[in-house]
């Protein structure tokens, strides 16, 4: 990189404000609730304590952050409710992704009385709740639940990657091409050992990038290696590498996972990695990853002038 062009990146980092920012990634609960919350575990320290807007305003806003999609972290039919009540109420939150099991024959009512509320934006599915989509994708009733989701123009986010859910979102494409896709959280995923199973993971990822509908979060970037957050992009750069080069600048996402990635290190510190890295790839591009995107894949409701225009 020239100086010139090394200047201008260092530019884009110091001015946090200079590209809007949609967090795709954050998790809404309330420790002091009298029912509790499935999510976090009370021995958790680091969570346990109310995660709500104003909290992540306060710590976003002041870094660009404009707006945030709030994904489910609760199993309760209830709380999909509860999150959006608690969304309604600052125009920080431009979305949330409930809970619902397309399977159960009361996904469809549940799915038409919440996608009535323009906040509703889909639905979370995957390795989470002790939930298995590869065995579900064989029920006839699964799929016709992921066909009413995609029909009301909503998305399915996933949970947890492994190479074997990486595997049912090609089948899930295959059986349902009009649904939008987002996986989450690929930078954590360690791809296989074995030659054999680290090709068909590969061939998995090229595949899901031919199709235009599949977004990826860049998301939980940080990683612990001997008991250390490494906080240097190079030592997440071949990472970061191989998804650009799959997936390429129009169908990657920004995610912080907050307050679920305090657990690794704050807010600013995984901010500034990944601002980092696609500020070095072209305004355009970063442009793209911190909002755009979001944009085809979630069609999120703008509430507040602050936010861009979709």
């Amino acid at each position: 990189m020239s100086g010139m062009a090394a200047l201008a990146v260092q530019d884009l980092i110091a001015q946090p404000a200079s590209i809007p920012i949609i967090d795709a990634h954050i998790h809404l609960f309330d420790t002091t609730r009298p029912q509790g919350v499935p999510y976090p575990d009370k021995n958790n320290l680091t969570l346990y304590q109310p995660a709500l807007p104003e909290r992540y305003r306060k710590i976003a806003r002041p870094l660009g952050v404009v707006g945030a999609i709030e994904i489910e972290a609760s199993p309760w039919i209830e709380d999909n409710l509860w999150v959006l009540d608690v969304s309604a109420q600052d125009t920080i939150i431009v979305g949330t992704v409930g809970n619902l099991e397309p399977a159960k024959p009361e996904f469809p009512e549940y799915l038409e009385r919440y996608h009535r509320n323009p906040l509703f934006r889909g639905i979370r599915y995957g390795n989470l709740w002790g939930r298995d989509i590869g065995a579900e994708l064989s029920k006839p009733e699964f799929i016709a639940g992921l066909k009413l989701l995609a029909d009301a123009g909503l998305v399915l986010d996933t949970a947890n990657p492994r190479p074997d859910l990486i595997e049912s979102m090609v089948r899930v494409t295959d059986r349902v091409p009009n649904l939008r896709i987002v996986i989450d959280h690929l930078p954590q995923l360690d791809p296989p050992a074995e030659p054999p199973a680290l090709k068909q993971y590969e061939a998995n990822l090229r595949e899901l990038a031919k199709r235009p509908q599949v977004y990826v979060k860049i998301s939980e970037v940080l990683r612990r290696v001997n008991g250390r957050i490494p906080t240097d992009l190079n030592f997440y750069r071949p990472r970061l590498d191989q998804l650009w080069d799959i997936f390429g600048e129009d169908h990657l996402i920004f995610g912080s996972d907050w307050p679920n990635a305090d657990n690794w290190a704050p807010f600013d510190v995984g901010l500034r990695i990944v601002r980092e890295y696609f500020t070095g790839k072209g305004r355009a591009s970063a442009e793209k990853y911190f909002w755009k995107n979001s944009v085809a894949a979630y069609r999120w409701i703008r509430r507040d002038p602050s936010q861009p225009e979709t």
